[in-house]
């Protein structure tokens, strides 16, 4: 190859990785950088749009998603270009994601974030493209046609804490996606199909046919687990992980209480009981959450409504409280509920989110002299800990069919976060996209 030659592949390279093309429906591919560049000639710019064959969508370069336009507004379907992954990520069809509190609380309102935008944030799916100059270990872990899940904290793998192993810590998915809703280029993968406006993604937002999704933040789904039950691996599991293995760092004889026992505090449930846990308590106000939670781990349960569950917590452990408790509705209420039943050096472990600008109670002064620790967590590490949790699943210690309530189809979103809403689903519910 000559020099000329070479310069001429590091110059499209840079203009492939910087620049963005006129039309966004054609955000640069390995198939654009291929055809432009061989023979030791940079070859006249031509269009090289996927084929509907190589995607298998009925429209062809268009995909459907799901929007949020504005708080307590109907979700809509809406048509998009095909997105295209940019070097380290890769394209999804999606097969199936779950309907998490998270995507409630923005649909509501209740948490900031950028509008419009694509919600659904756990996912599963099959990886159809790689994105330009990807690294090789990355395509060859996930070779066209893989079965992967996805974790909704997307590392990026090269920040202050994500060189430590702390992904959950993951300064870009903060500072682009949580704050501005695009991907580690400040830019989103999402433009309409009507007018080629830009589309917000929140995490991958996989409520969509197709989605994009940073490598880091993927794991090898085997054949053996079903598509549709595995989403909850990428939020439900992966927070309810998170919080039992780091945060609480649960050891085996360990008293545990659940505050909300929805799709991730009933997560917790079975978590616990496999890393040993003895008294496993669930505390909810909704008798049907609280019969499910029965079968999923918990020892006793307790309903918030008909008794004090703090003191029904102490009695159950026969004074003093538990060792770990967990809050996983993101009240204020629960959060003293939370600190008030761990035991003298005990841990509060808070992991549902509130309403934005709520604010938590808490006796400062046992919080000093008792030694109680109070502990955020917001999810697990993606690339340490979503293999792990695949392995829980597959070998049956973590019973998925067991986790997942309530499916719905790709057009019944809305109704599918109505009832999220109206508490009707008793623990995970998962739309189908396939």
């Amino acid at each position: 190859m000559g020099f000329l030659s070479i310069i001429a592949r590091i110059a499209v390279s840079r203009k492939l990785l910087s620049s963005k093309p006129e039309n966004p429906s054609i955000l640069l591919s390995s198939c654009w950088f291929s055809s432009h560049v061989s023979n030791n000639n940079i070859k006249t710019v031509k269009s090289c749009l996927p084929s509907s064959a190589s995607y298998h969508v009925s429209s062809g370069g268009y995909m459907r998603g799901t929007v949020f336009w504005e708080p307590n507004k109907p979700l809509t379907v809406e048509e998009f270009h095909m997105p295209r992954p940019k070097s380290g990520e890769l394209l999804i069809k999606t097969k199936g994601c779950g309907v998490c509190h998270s995507d409630l609380h923005v649909i509501k309102g209740e948490i900031p974030f950028s509008s419009p935008c694509v919600i659904g944030h756990e996912i599963t799916g099959e990886v159809v493209e790689h994105g330009p100059l990807t690294d090789r270990k990355i395509t060859e872990r996930f070779p066209i046609g893989s079965r992967v899940v996805g974790a909704f904290i997307m590392p990026c793998g090269s920040c202050f804490f994500c060189s430590k192993g702390h992904d959950d810590l993951c300064e870009d998915f903060f500072a682009y996606n949580r704050a501005k809703g695009t991907l580690y280029d400040g830019e989103t993968r999402l433009f309409l199909r009507s007018s080629g406006k830009p589309v917000y993604m929140y995490s991958m937002g996989g409520l969509a046919e197709y989605c994009v999704i940073p490598a880091h933040a993927l794991s090898v789904l085997p054949k053996s687990l079903p598509y549709t039950e595995s989403a909850i691996l990428g939020c439900a599991v992966f927070t309810a992980y998170g919080a039992m293995r780091h945060a609480a760092q649960v050891c085996p004889g360990d008293s545990i209480a659940v505050i909300g026992v929805g799709g991730v505090g009933s997560s917790c449930l079975q978590i616990a009981r496999a890393f040993g846990a003895s008294d496993v308590i669930a505390v909810d106000i909704q008798n049907d959450k609280l019969q499910k939670a029965k079968t999923l781990g918990a020892t006793h349960i307790v309903n918030a409504i008909q008794e004090d569950a703090v003191q029904r917590i102490k009695e159950i452990t026969g004074g003093p409280g538990v060792d770990i408790a967990v809050e996983a509705l993101g009240k204020p209420q629960t959060f003293l509920q939370c600190i008030q039943s761990v035991r003298d050096g005990g841990k509060a472990v808070m992991i549902g989110l509130a309403k934005s600008g709520a604010i938590g109670e808490v006796d400062i002064n046992r919080l000093v002299r008792r030694k109680i620790k109070v502990i955020g967590s917001y999810g697990a590490r993606a690339r340490q800990d979503l293999p792990k949790l695949v392995k829980l699943a597959e070998t049956g210690i973590f019973n998925l069919n067991s986790a997942v309530s309530q499916k719905y189809k790709f057009e019944d979103g809305n109704q599918a976060f109505q009832d999220l809403n109206q508490g009707k689903i008793v623990s995970r519910a998962v739309i189908e996209i396939m």
